[in-house]
């Protein structure tokens, strides 16, 4: 058997998926407070990809540049949990805003509806964050970027030999 060896360009996100508590909790956050709206709804009781009975409703929230963040409720009123090996602040999905006077209202109007938010936080020059929840717990970050090309060009040309420090010392220590 011969294995194909092109390799396609991935153009882009289109959805990121999470399990939901409840639907219309979770519309009226992203859509109502975030701005992002349901552009999709599919409702099954089989999974098309494997078969398995489990009615849904599969929601779509559509951002600027055409992907989508998108939910499953189940309809047990459950969210998904948390890992319970991994520290609450490490799983999270980050937006883009156009700057940081976006990501400024953006943190007042999260407030303004009572969500706690932290931040703004700075990470090294290269981008401005805030976090928050939403309904079901995940974490999410809106995020601008501030790096300049040449800056950005910069963290490009070292990332490998960056990321080959860092793995070569994790190595050394569970020797």
């Amino acid at each position: 058997m011969t294995h194909p060896t092109t390799l396609h360009p991935i153009h882009g996100l289109h959805h990121f998926a999470w399990r939901c508590r409840d639907a219309e909790e979770t519309r009226h956050f992203y859509e109502d407070i975030l701005g992002l709206p349901l552009t999709h709804v599919i409702k099954k009781d089989t999974v098309p990809s494997t078969g398995e009975h489990c009615p849904y409703v599969h929601i779509f929230f559509r951002m600027a540049d055409g992907s989508h963040i998108a939910f499953f409720d189940l309809g047990d009123d459950t969210a998904a949990a948390p890992s319970p090996n991994t520290p609450a602040w490490v799983n999270h999905i980050a937006l883009r805003v156009e700057s940081d006077q976006a990501l400024q209202d953006m943190k007042a109007r999260l407030q303004a509806h009572g969500i706690d938010v932290i931040g703004i936080t700075d990470h090294d020059g290269y981008i401005h964050s805030i976090y928050f929840f939403d309904p079901n717990g995940l974490r999410l970050e809106l995020t601008t970027e501030l790096a300049t090309q040449p800056v950005l060009e910069g963290y490009k040309r070292d990332a490998h030999a960056s990321l080959a420090t860092w793995t070569a010392q994790r190595r050394a220590a569970h020797v």
